[in-house]
């Protein structure tokens, strides 16, 4: 999964990707930061595009919740159904994805037809 430096990646390079990654008949999916709470990696409105092979380009918080955006995404990009991913602190998925910051993220994920 190749992956940018995310402080090096703008949000006209994440859409800039979505649209030619659909123009060249990827499935993709855009995932962003709707809500943080306490500490986070990511600021709310910050994006990741992903393409139905994996590959993917931003960020929305980094290390493994990423991964799980990722995986998600799949999901998402074969329904074409959204959805709402929440990590925290106190669930027992953001411990697993490595989200021990103490802060709580919302990430909406949704296909780009």
């Amino acid at each position: 999964m190749p992956m940018s430096d995310a402080m090096d990646v703008t949000e006209s390079d994440v859409l800039a990707a979505a649209e030619r990654w659909r123009r060249e008949g990827r499935g993709v999916a855009l995932a962003t930061v709707l809500e943080t709470w306490g500490s986070a990696p990511r600021p709310v409105g910050s994006r990741l595009v992903i393409d139905a092979d994996g590959n993917f380009l931003g960020s929305v918080s980094g290390g493994c919740v990423e991964g799980a955006v990722v995986g998600e995404a799949a999901d998402v990009i074969a329904s074409g159904v959204p959805r709402t991913l929440e990590f925290g602190v106190a669930d027992e998925a953001a411990w697993k994805v490595g989200l021990s910051c103490g802060g709580k993220i919302a990430v909406f994920v949704e296909r780009v037809d």
